[in-house]
């Protein structure tokens, strides 16, 4: 089986075959002089520790960084593993530099992220509002996560500063909102300045 993502210019290309996941991360740089350097990296996990890491990623906090609110014991639990190999998978995660750990707590890396298909990069979520409804949507949509919200004039009503990794769970519960006419997402791609 191939899955195949593009993200923070990273293509990544998952080929599963017999119990191993190998991923391939190839990433495209342009030099001053446009020359193209192509970087190739190879990740080789068995589906244990793909799935032991979309785990982590799915019950994970994100503060800039993705950190884990459970026990090993819970982990072990939910994967259905012994906590002595639970331990074996995550010393794996931990060489590949796929997670960091210590004594209660496991934070994800950027190139982990990057490994599940996920962007780290900031979302801005412009929302046109009901005017009759205005103070009712704030109260709702300022207890969704995220980074930042704006009242501001215009065409729109609030913008709301999102992880892209949360981005689809905060348009879902935007969208349920009454009064919440429409949503329009923005992933920031570079920073000028």
């Amino acid at each position: 089986m191939i899955n195949y993502s593009i993200n923070a210019g990273c293509t990544s290309f998952l080929f599963k075959k017999k119990g191993t996941v190998n991923l391939y991360c190839i990433r495209l740089y342009k030099s001053k002089v446009s020359d193209h350097l192509l970087a190739i990296e190879n990740l080789s996990l068995t589906d244990r520790q793909v799935q032991l890491l979309r785990l982590l990623y799915k019950v994970s906090n994100n503060a800039s960084v993705f950190t884990v609110n459970k026990t090993q014991g819970e982990l072990a639990k939910e994967l259905n593993l012994t906590r002595q190999a639970l331990n074996i998978h995550l010393r794996r995660l931990r060489e590949e530099h796929l997670i960091r750990t210590g004594r209660g707590f496991i934070d994800l890396t950027e190139k982990a992220l990057q490994t599940l298909g996920v962007g780290t990069a900031e979302a801005f979520i412009f929302l046109k509002i009901q005017p009759s409804q205005r103070e009712y949507v704030y109260d709702k949509i300022k207890k969704l996560e995220s980074t930042k919200m704006y009242r501001v004039t215009g065409e729109i009503d609030l913008v709301a500063e999102v992880p892209q990794a949360k981005l689809d769970s905060f348009l879902e519960a935007a969208s349920g909102i009454e009064g919440v006419i429409s949503t329009s997402s923005h992933v920031v791609i570079s920073i000028i300045k």
